[in-house]
């Protein structure tokens, strides 16, 4: 029992490090939920306007991902990748947990490549001066 204890609080430990670690190379994603969740209707907007994509489709990202930057990264991911975005929401709910930078890999994005250390840098999405209001910033694809 003792041992298994002892099993168990290492293995956290370790979920816990390597967490730690995948979500550094996505640090801007709480500052982008935080801003998305402060204003939801700038939000949806921002994403018609950033993605080219009707209510519909918003909706349907919306509805199946747990936070706003998750929609931010199906519609990017499937965007770079060149996949519909109802492939994208597929790979992201099979690989739950696996992170950003295994998602973009199954997607064909190579770690290493332009375009997963553009992921990496942060959003096209919000300007870092501003407050989750006006014009979203457009650097185009990456």
């Amino acid at each position: 029992m003792k041992m298994l204890k002892m099993l168990f609080v290492v293995s956290m430990s370790i979920l816990l490090v390597s967490s730690a670690a995948a979500a550094d190379d996505f640090d801007w994603i709480r500052d982008f939920n935080i801003k998305a969740e402060a204003d939801t209707s700038g939000f949806r907007a921002r994403l018609t306007t950033r993605f080219k994509i009707g209510d519909t489709q918003i909706r349907i990202v919306l509805n199946n991902v747990e936070e706003p930057a998750d929609a931010y990264m199906v519609l990017r991911l499937g965007e770079m990748s060149n996949q519909p975005t109802e492939y994208v929401i597929e790979k992201y709910k099979s690989g739950k947990g696996k992170g950003w930078g295994a998602l973009a890999k199954t997607l064909g994005i190579k770690p290493g490549s332009k375009e997963f250390h553009a992921l990496k840098r942060g959003q096209d999405f919000y300007d870092d001066n501003d407050r989750g209001k006006g014009k979203a910033k457009s650097k185009g694809k990456a």
